[in-house]
C-alpha cells in the first residue's frame, strides 16, 4: 500500500476506499448524500466525486445504478477508478477525469448535456473571497470554489453544471452548508422546481449545519420544507437513524 494513502471501510465493510492519508477524506457528508439519492436513480454522476465514496456507495446499493465519477484531480480520480475496481463495480461505473465546471471540457471528455437522469453533488463550501485556501492543494479544491464569473455565487458555476448535465425530469441531490441555502434557491431558479430541503443538526437542539437538498429539471412544483435529521445524541453518540445511516441499512426519503 502507498504510504500516503489507506485502505477503509464504509457502511459497515461494504464500502472499501482507497483514499489520502491528509487532506479531504470521506465522512458523513458524503454517507448523507447517498442515502438521500432515492433508488432507481439510473445514469448517475457524481460531480467532484474526489475518491467516489457517495456514488460508489450508491451503486453498491442499487443494481441498476450506472455511475459515472467525475473529479478534475488527477490523483483523486485514479483513486476513485482504483475504489471501481475494489468494490467489484467496474461493468457499470467509470470515472471522468475532467473539471465539471467546464463545458468545453466535459465535452471533450464525452460527458453530452442532458446525459444524467441523476446528479449528485458534494460542492466545495466555502467563497474564494472570504476565506483563505488551505495549503494542500487536494484539499484546497475539495472546500473552496473556484473562481466565479462577476455576480455568481460561489455556488452558481455547480447548478450551471447541473443542470446542464441533467436530463429534462432528472433529479439533483447535493449536500452544502446550511447558510447556502438562498444561494441554491437563486441558482435553482428558473432550472429546478420541486424543490425539497432536509435540515441536518448536529444535536436536536442546535442549529442546521447542513442542508440536503433536491429538485427536478424543468418542474414547477413547490418548494417543500422537510423534517429535520439529528446526527447526535446529546452524549455524542450517533442517534439511531444516523446510526444506520452509516452502517448502510436506512435511507433518506423525500416524502
Amino acid at each position: 500500500m502507498d504510504e500516503d494513502v489507506s485502505c477503509d471501510e464504509l457502511l459497515g465493510g461494504r464500502l472499501k476506499l482507497r483514499q489520502p492519508l491528509r487532506g479531504h477524506r470521506a465522512g458523513t457528508d458524503a454517507i448523507l448524500l447517498a442515502a438521500a439519492t432515492p433508488d432507481g436513480a439510473g445514469d448517475v454522476l457524481d460531480l467532484g466525486a474526489g475518491v467516489g465514496t457517495a456514488g460508489l456507495a450508491i451503486a453498491l446499493r442499487d443494481p441498476s445504478v450506472r455511475l459515472r465519477l467525475v473529479e478534475r484531480d488527477s490523483m483523486m480520480a485514479a483513486l476513485a477508478a482504483e475504489n471501481i475496481v475494489l468494490n467489484g463495480l467496474h461493468n457499470r461505473a467509470s470515472v471522468v477525469a475532467v473539471d465539471a465546471l467546464s463545458a468545453a471540457a466535459r465535452r471533450v471528455a464525452g460527458l453530452s448535456d442532458d446525459c444524467a437522469t441523476t446528479t449528485i453533488c458534494n460542492p466545495p463550501f466555502y467563497d474564494p473571497t472570504q476565506v483563505r485556501a488551505s495549503p494542500d492543494v487536494v484539499r484546497a479544491a475539495a472546500h473552496v470554489a473556484q473562481a466565479r464569473r462577476d455576480g455568481d455565487s460561489a455556488f452558481e458555476p455547480w447548478m450551471r453544471a447541473i443542470a446542464a448535465l441533467t436530463r429534462p425530469s432528472g433529479r439533483f441531490v447535493l449536500i452544502h452548508q446550511a447558510e447556502a441555502l438562498g444561494d441554491i434557491m437563486a441558482a435553482c431558479a428558473g432550472r429546478f422546481g420541486a424543490l425539497a430541503v432536509r435540515p441536518v443538526h448536529p444535536r436536536a437542539s442546535t442549529a442546521a449545519h447542513r442542508i440536503l437538498v433536491t429538485g427536478l429539471k424543468g418542474s414547477r412544483a413547490p418548494l417543500r420544507l422537510l423534517e429535520g435529521l439529528s446526527l447526535h445524541e446529546a452524549d455524542g453518540r450517533f442517534t439511531p437513524l444516523a446510526e444506520a445511516i452509516h452502517r448502510g441499512e436506512a435511507q433518506l426519503d423525500w416524502t
